[in-house]
């Protein structure tokens, strides 16, 4: 093998795809990026054996051949080179010769053929959707899984594909988060699930930031795979049926109300400082003169009591609730206010952004 790349290119790609490394003792080789080069393009893949991660780069090959490195050492050495052209340079002896204009250095490798066979997606649906909806959905529902893998189905996403939509849900059990968003290409109408790891969807979320374009996503029966621009991620799919969420979002409400986005944060903020010796539990009192309170019993360290104004519909009403689980949510609306519908402290809280009716969340309740 022996190619010349450009640094900056180079390092982008070795950041992409070490996403997918994990340290591991067991089978040293997945600590290890696989780079091959073949026709005009240097091609690299990882995995720690739940994703995979491939990247393609346009690139001189002079040989063709492969190799695997250590992702973390290969990568924080490209890091400190200048950015000019590289070349790389694979000896008999597996080991990868790297030059630039100021520096020479010999990294040894793992042969490829003990790297693990990155499985192919058999494409049996396919949709595409747009890069910029996909990683708002991700950012607006994929904190709210489960992180707690006694219940393999709650953590991961929910992915329910329907005909000419896509619907991400993810759910702890004590607060739930559902994001709908359309899709533009519908190879298949009939209605496929699955159930997506929530770190998957993380790292998917961090690949596509940037990223302007569509998201190709193939599912098949034990697999799911995004492509997007140069980059393919592939995961596994969690077995099992996820929750019929549906039937615990209430479909009516005595009480609705009307509030900012940044008003709520800072109030909750305030008084969760004095709430976390009772488990971030505070208390929600609405009332018809416009008020919102925001309050927590009387701990250790003191108390607090938040007023904002509001606009109301209904009922006077009052809730408690963790505090923690609406500071999660309130960041990723994405707007300034947001309506927050109220039936009676038992029912869940159900809070929606003023504009964008497809994306929907919902707090269980504490003993008041």
């Amino acid at each position: 093998m022996k190619a010349f790349c450009n640094q900056k290119d180079l390092l982008n790609a070795l950041n992409i795809t070490s996403k997918a490394v994990s340290q591991n003792v067991t089978l040293p080789v997945l600590n290890n990026i696989l780079i091959k080069t073949e026709g005009k393009e240097m091609f690299f893949a990882a995995t720690n054996l739940e994703i995979a991660i491939k990247y393609h780069l346009q690139t001189d090959v002079r040989n063709e051949g492969s190799i695997t490195i250590p992702a973390k050492l290969f990568t924080n050495y490209v890091s400190l080179l200048p950015d000019e052209k590289v070349e790389l340079n694979l000896s008999e002896a597996l080991t990868l010769n790297i030059k630039s204009s100021s520096s020479q250095t010999k990294i040894k490798g793992i042969h490829p053929d003990e790297f693990p066979l990155i499985p192919k997606t058999e494409k049996e649906t396919t949709v595409v959707v747009s890069a910029k909806e996909l990683e708002k959905a991700i950012n607006q529902v994929v904190f709210a899984a489960s992180l707690n893998t006694s219940r393999p189905v709650l953590s991961g996403v929910y992915f329910l594909f329907e005909k000419g939509g896509l619907r991400l849900v993810a759910t702890d059990s004590y607060r739930l988060a559902e994001r709908k968003i359309s899709t533009k290409k519908d190879k298949e109408s009939e209605r496929v699930e699955c159930i997506v790891p929530a770190r998957t969807v993380m790292e998917l979320g961090k690949l596509i930031q940037k990223n302007t374009g569509e998201v190709e996503i193939n599912i098949s029966k034990n697999q799911i795979l995004f492509v997007f621009g140069a980059i393919e991620l592939t995961s596994r799919l969690i077995e099992g049926k996820f929750p019929d969420y549906e039937r615990i979002i209430p479909k009516t409400s005595k009480t609705k109300v009307l509030v900012g986005v940044a008003e709520l944060e800072l109030a909750a903020k305030r008084v969760s400082l004095f709430a976390r010796e009772d488990s971030n539990s505070v208390k929600m009192s609405v009332t018809n003169d416009g008020k919102m309170l925001l309050s927590t019993e009387e701990t250790k360290v003191g108390e607090e009591k938040a007023e904002i104004s509001i606009t109301i519909e209904g009922e006077n009403n009052k809730i408690a609730f963790n505090a923690q689980y609406l500071l999660d949510a309130l960041p990723t609306t994405g707007e300034e206010k947001v309506f927050i519908e109220l039936n009676d402290k038992l029912s869940p809280i159900v809070m929606r952004p003023q504009k964008n009716t497809e994306y929907t969340y919902i707090i269980m309740p504490l003993k008041i």
